[in-house]
């Protein structure tokens, strides 16, 4: 594997995640109470034994910068072994990065003296565990010049995928970026083949066709918009299909680069059997964990109807957070939450630091760090009313709450 080194590309906006990505870059928003977005494919690249990886960053990325300094310092550079953050550095070009392909280009002499035989690239914004040797064990049996990780899709989907043809030996044939008409796979019209955005280059393949794709004018320089198109017809690219080790089926991941679908990540963890298993320790979830004690629920007493009761039911519940007579029902309470007496909290997130007064009720919420909310007030419950008082209401009806400070029973 030293052979091999990934890029981590952490410098989308993530617009459609605000008012998340409000004050962080979205590879940096929490998921699942104790981690960050980054934290699984930068986990996925430690348990498949790639310890060279390069995190290209750019909005908003000093919250990233300090996790991962905090959390994922612990490789030995002597040995060869780094995480390193990557800022722009204007070292070709004067503009901040046009596209996926122009990222990369802008450091190609970083990724140069890494002496890479393979450099995979991966988004820094997708939630998935995935063994990427096998991806790349198959990129260099079949001595491909790419390979691009896939996966069905319904062809709802697909629009907002790269959609790809392939032959009986995994060739790609085609590959069209977000097309309004997803082609379906053979004998199945309601599903197509998308890309994951995972792709493996032969490294000096990868450095020609970056610099050929620089001096295209019109080029947007972007690896599924440009340079996967361009190749497909005079090189060996070849299509992985991400599949389940135990069952053969399609493996869970998701991009999480809306609201609701980002909710609907979060909720999946809660499920009995999630299909995403953060319990797994053959494949851990490395994250910062800062050192806060262990949850704290009180006001339980005998009679269980009693509604000053602290606990809560398919529910994380994370460090630090103190269930103090209120409850919390299929939500994720990150660490250091305060949920005080007579309180309610059902289907929702809560970032670090969060306080719940008394009273309150949350439902089908999202709850950014360090939030107050007063005593009595209800969340979740008017549509309407959480517009007014300036909360961001998704397609499917999440109210988002942003850094904010404490609220306002005012409207």
């Amino acid at each position: 594997m030293r052979k091999n080194v990934a890029l981590i590309l952490a410098g989308g906006k993530g617009s459609r995640l605000e008012p998340l990505t409000r004050d962080r870059a979205k590879p940096a928003v929490p998921f699942g109470g104790s981690y960050r977005i980054i934290d699984f494919p930068l986990s996925n690249c430690l348990n498949s034994g790639i310890r060279r990886v390069l995190v290209l960053t750019q909005y908003k990325a000093a919250s990233l910068d300090r996790h991962i300094h905090q959390g994922w310092r612990f490789l030995c550079r002597e040995l060869d072994e780094y995480i390193d953050v990557v800022p722009p550095q204007q070292r070709i070009d004067e503009h901040w990065y046009q596209g996926t392909a122009d990222a990369v280009y802008q450091n190609i002499y970083s990724i140069e003296k890494m002496n890479a035989d393979n450099v995979l690239i991966l988004s820094g914004d997708h939630i998935y565990k995935m063994d990427y040797q096998e991806l790349l064990d198959e990129h260099i049996e079949s001595d491909a010049a790419v390979t691009i990780g896939c996966l069905p899709v319904s062809i709802e989907e697909g629009r907002d995928f790269g959609v790809m043809t392939v032959d009986d030996t995994q060739r790609v044939v085609e590959f069209q970026e977000k097309p309004e008409q997803p082609k379906s796979l053979p004998g199945n019209p309601n599903r197509c083949l998308a890309s994951m955005g995972i792709y493996v280059f032969k490294a000096e393949f990868l450095y020609e066709e970056l610099c050929k794709d620089a001096t295209i004018r019109d080029s947007s320089h972007d690896f599924g918009k440009d340079i996967i198109p361009r190749i497909i017809d005079e090189h060996l690219v070849r299509a992985f299909p991400f599949k389940d080790k135990n069952t053969g089926e399609r493996a869970y991941w998701r991009d999480v680069g809306t609201i609701d679908a980002y909710f609907e990540a979060n909720m999946d963890l809660i499920a009995i059997n999630p299909q995403l298993n953060l319990y797994d320790q053959s494949w851990p979830i490395r994250s910062y964990q800062p050192l806060l004690p262990p949850p704290k629920f009180v006001f339980a007493q005998d009679k269980l109807d009693d509604p000053r009761m602290g606990f809560a039911m398919d529910s994380l519940v994370c460090a630090g957070s103190i269930l103090s007579g209120g409850r919390a029902i299929r939500s994720i309470i990150s660490s250091g939450v305060r949920i005080n007496s007579w309180a309610r909290v059902e289907d929702s997130i809560l970032f670090d630091d969060v306080n719940v007064g008394r009273h309150v009720k949350i439902r089908r919420a999202i709850i950014d760090k360090g939030v107050n909310i007063p005593e009595g007030m209800t969340i979740g419950y008017d549509v309407e009313l959480d517009r007014k008082r300036g909360f961001t209401i998704s397609e499917s009806g999440i109210a988002v709450i942003g850094k904010m400070g404490s609220l306002s029973e005012t409207v």
